[in-house]
């Protein structure tokens, strides 16, 4: 199931944060992004494990939904016993690239609050 365009403006978005907020709106998303990011080309069980507290269901809904927006590719291997490896496209390397700035600002508002300094 793809994201699903909000009424108001002609594409059913104010603007491209509005557009990319749909793609990776949610806890997980983001997160799914990374870990496909730091290790390329893993199972559900693997990335179950590299996101503690995600459960079955909301991995499985939010890897289809990324799929269907194009920014991770499911790939079916016919043996025995079935294998299905999930990675980032070109899309959702690129997103990742974007959201770069923006976990740079997180480590370093991270870092500040640690030594009770103001970020920024």
């Amino acid at each position: 199931m793809t994201t699903v365009n909000r009424p108001g403006a002609p594409d059913g978005h104010v603007c491209g944060i509005d557009t990319a907020m749909e793609v990776i709106g949610g806890k997980w998303k983001v997160l799914i992004l990374w870990a496909l990011h730091e290790h390329p080309h893993r199972r559900f069980g693997e990335l179950r494990r590299l996101l503690p507290g995600v459960t079955e269901k909301v991995l499985a809904s939010h890897l289809r939904e990324m799929e269907a927006d194009g920014i991770v590719r499911r790939v079916s291997y016919d043996e025995v016993p079935p294998r299905v490896e999930y990675s980032l496209t070109e899309d959702g390397r690129r997103l990742n690239d974007a959201l770069e700035p923006l976990a740079a600002w997180g480590r370093e508002r991270s870092v500040a609050g640690r030594r009770g300094l103001p970020a920024g």
